[in-house]
């Protein structure tokens, strides 16, 4: 594994990335604005770093974005990697060991979720506070390599608690409604079923999804600072629920980015 991360790294810093400060990763549906946002952009294809994934799924571009927002050096990426893809939670997670080794000393991360909060509305913003891990595996497992973290790391506060505060003192600035929850990740890629979402908000989750949780785990094994906006793609009500219709979250995705773009920017600004 370190084999691979240190050949991506040297492979990135030969394209011109050097010292970018923030990570981005930027999940279903999301990503567009936020790409605009980035001035003097050098882009990337994953398909052409070594022992990068290739995202698989339609809506993630699959590209790595380095410039300039509000005045610091970024490393965007415009599209994830799932479990369901078939990739191990290395794989999954090799990106962010990457933007460690490139120098990034904080992580953002964006993804859509489905909301089991019926106090809630599809389009809302939510900033993870805490997550459940029903995922059958963890990229920790494995010999652990100390150049990146201890064994066993703490898991007490895996979301800074600096950026969260900060997040909701920009919020509150611009007028943006934005809550604050638990978000639980499972394997995918259907979605879940009445008693799943009965089950799911019944253990303390307040939004659901497939992504996020591995990156997370290994941002905290390094020491990185993270922190990640859910956005309520679709309402999971157990009592009445609905056929799930992708290109409709997708749509919503769509609709709730310019907020969660200006949240971000304004962060990394400040932060």
């Amino acid at each position: 594994m370190i084999h691979h991360i240190n050949e991506a790294t040297e492979y990135l810093k030969k394209k011109g990335i050097k010292t970018p400060e923030v990570g981005i990763i930027l999940g279903t549906g999301l990503g567009n604005k936020f790409v605009e946002e980035i001035k003097n952009p050098l882009v990337i294809n994953y398909n052409s770093i070594p022992h990068f994934p290739i995202s698989t799924v339609e809506f993630h571009k699959g590209k790595l974005i380095y410039g300039d927002v509000k005045g610091k050096k970024v490393l965007a990426m415009q599209g994830r990697f799932h479990y369901y893809e078939g990739y191990s939670m290395q794989q999954i997670t090799l990106p962010v060991r990457v933007m460690k080794m490139l120098g990034v000393k904080k992580l953002l991360i964006s993804n859509a979720a489905g909301n089991m909060n019926m106090k809630w509305k599809k389009g809302d913003l939510m900033v993870i506070d805490d997550h459940i891990n029903l995922l059958p595996d963890n990229p920790l497992r494995g010999p652990n390599f100390e150049i990146f973290g201890p064994r066993f790391p703490d898991m007490s506060q895996p979301y800074s608690k600096k950026l969260n505060d900060l997040l909701f003192k920009i919020a509150k600035e611009k007028k943006i409604k934005l809550n604050k929850g638990v978000y639980v990740a499972v394997m995918g890629p259907n979605l879940e079923t009445r008693a799943e979402y009965r089950f799911l908000h019944g253990i303390g989750a307040d939004a659901v999804g497939m992504s996020t949780v591995p990156e997370v785990l290994v941002a905290n094994h390094m020491s990185m600072p993270c922190c990640a906006i859910s956005v309520l793609t679709d309402d999971c009500d157990p009592d009445n629920l609905k056929p799930a219709v992708i290109s409709e979250i997708i749509a919503v995705a769509g609709k709730a980015e310019s907020k969660l773009t200006d949240l971000y920017v304004e962060l990394i600004s400040r932060s």
